[in-house]
Formats: structure tokens, C-alpha cells, sequence
């Protein structure tokens, strides 16, 4: 039973550092891999090769911040607007009978409006495999691991600095009821930019949960949770750590997958945040739209 292709993932996941070069701060720019939905992991294996095309949108209106004590202010929001353009192929071999392979390409598209500034254009590149199996016929556990570029067509939409997005995932489906997510780290190396400081980003962790209620062949409404903690900054120049830099958050939210047909669906959800910590507040709501071809249908089908 084909299901919906892994980790559609990454809008958030362009990573959620973003050093404001006049303070020497960084602030959350959604939470890693937030914009998996329900059935995110719900993979299959032994099948036939089959491709994937997903297109992400996301909009958050962070009108307010967090500060050091998790208090919430204004004059530090920012609005944002993130696409994502994801190709995947999956497959498996006969020689290793079940287990799921799938390699993935993303390329982010960005706009950001803060401090009276507007800059956008494309972001980074994300690239890499995942691989998975299923314990019994109705879980799946796997793993993904996706290399993202210090690139973009501008400074300020680009990282400046290798990293690595490394998760586990895991699905579990009843017959009215899905429950999957996925948990895991970002490590990055050193910044370096010509005439500044080199810093070096702390390590972000994170999870995402997704519970959906099976609320008939065409709609599934499901319940969100996302938590990420990032360390912070440390000067190499200085030789110190930079204040404030630290960050956490979690967000709650509410979404629909509608299964236009068998290849093809939409998801839909809000989000807010409802605790944070030296970042800008989650009040974002994210779209997604996946084809699948080569014969794969979802797994509702």
C-alpha cells in the first residue's frame, strides 16, 4: 500500500537560525520540519519505484517576540512568506526485501518583511536519502538524513554555513486514527562571511507529532505539536558566546488533509505558539500540495 512520500517537511526547515548582523541575535524561523502532516511517515516498502512532487506555502505574521524570560513584546516581529519546491524519488530492492529507500531535492523560495525591510528570492538547497521498514503492518520506523547548503540568491536569505538535518520518523495507524513524527538535530559548522565575526550556530533539536482523526475517505482533520530548542551563538572571534541567543519554542495547531484522489491531496493548517524563548511567535498557517506518479497512490486508497 503506497503511502504519502516522507518528510514533507522543510518549509520550516530552512533552518531556524537567522543571525540579525546589527545585534549579533538569532531568532527561530519556524520550527524544523514543521509542515509534515498527518501520514508524513506512513511509508511503504517492497514496492515499485515511483516519484513524488510536493509544493509548500507558509505565511507567518509574527507580530510579537519572545524575549530571554519567555515574556511576549512587541518591535522584534517579522512577516514571512517561505515556498518550497520538493522532487523525491523512492525505491526498493529485491536483495533487501523490507526496507524503503528515497532520496530527495529542495530548493526554498523566501520573502521576509521586518524592521521596515522587504528582501526575498531563493534560499538554500536541501538534499538527501531516508530509509525505513515496518515492524508490523501497521507502524513504520525510519530514519533521514538531508545536507543543506550555505547558498542563496541573497546574503540575507542564505545561511552562510553547512548543516545537516538528521531525524528519526515513526507512523502508527489504526483504523480511525494515525499518530507519526519525527525527532532529531541540526549540527552546523562555523559562519564565515569576509570582514565579520565567525560564528558558529549552536545545535537546534526538535520534534513534530501529528494525530489525525480518519474522519472519512476524502477529509482527515488532524492536531499538531512542535517543539524545537536551539543553543546559542559562540563568537570564534571573541572567543565568548553571544547573549540571548539561545532560543526555544513550542506551537500548537489545528489542520485538514483533504485526498483530492488517489494521487494527489491537500493539507492545510494554523498554528500558534504557545511558549518561546528569544524568538519571534509562531502565527503561521501553512499549505501543501503532493502529486504522486509512476502508479503510487496514498494510502487511504
Amino acid at each position: 500500500m503506497m503511502s504519502f512520500p516522507l518528510s514533507f517537511c522543510f518549509l520550516s526547515t530552512i533552518l531556524s537560525i537567522i543571525i540579525l548582523m546589527s545585534g549579533h541575535k538569532s531568532h527561530a524561523a519556524d520550527i524544523t520540519l514543521g509542515v509534515i502532516g498527518p501520514h508524513e511517515y506512513d511509508l511503504p516498502v517492497d514496492f515499485k519505484p515511483f516519484n513524488a512532487f510536493v509544493e509548500y506555502g507558509d505565511g507567518n505574521a509574527a507580530g510579537l517576540h519572545y524575549n530571554n524570560k519567555g515574556q511576549r513584546h512587541g518591535g522584534n516581529g517579522n512577516h514571512s512568506w517561505s515556498g518550497m519546491s520538493k522532487y523525491v524519488h523512492f525505491w526498493s530492492f529485491d536483495s533487501v526485501p523490507g526496507i524503503g529507500f528515497a532520496y530527495e531535492v529542495i530548493q526554498t523560495e523566501s520573502f521576509i518583511l521586518a524592521n521596515g525591510k522587504n528582501y526575498g528570492g531563493l534560499g538554500t538547497t536541501i538534499t538527501g536519502p531516508a530509509v525505513w521498514f515496518k515492524p508490523n503492518k501497521k507502524s513504520t520506523l525510519g530514519m533521514q538524513v538531508f545536507m543543506q547548503t550555505p547558498s542563496g540568491t541573497r546574503q540575507d536569505i542564505a545561511n552562510n554555513y553547512w548543516s545537516a538535518i538528521i531525524s528519526g520518523m515513526f507512523d502508527y495507524e489504526w483504523d480511525n486514527f494515525s499518530f507519526d513524527g519525527d525527532f532529531g538535530g541540526v549540527p552546523a559548522s562555523t559562519k564565515h562571511i569576509k570582514g565579520q565575526h565567525s560564528y558558529h550556530p549552536g545545535t537546534v533539536f526538535f520534534t513534530n507529532l501529528r494525530f489525525s482523526w480518519k474522519a472519512s475517505h476524502e477529509f482527515e482533520p488532524f492536531f499538531a505539536f512542535d517543539w524545537q530548542n536551539a543553543q546559542g551563538l559562540y563568537d570564534y572571534t571573541l572567543n565568548q558566546s553571544v547573549p540571548d541567543t539561545n532560543s526555544r519554542e513550542i506551537a500548537l495547531g489545528v489542520g485538514l488533509m483533504w485526498n483530492i484522489s488517489s494521487s494527489m491531496n491537500i493539507t492545510a493548517r494554523y498554528s500558534h505558539s504557545v511558549e518561546g524563548r528569544n524568538v519571534p511567535e509562531t502565527d503561521a498557517y501553512y499549505l501543501k500540495f503532493a502529486y504522486l506518479w509512476d502508479g503510487a497512490i496514498f494510502s487511504r486508497y
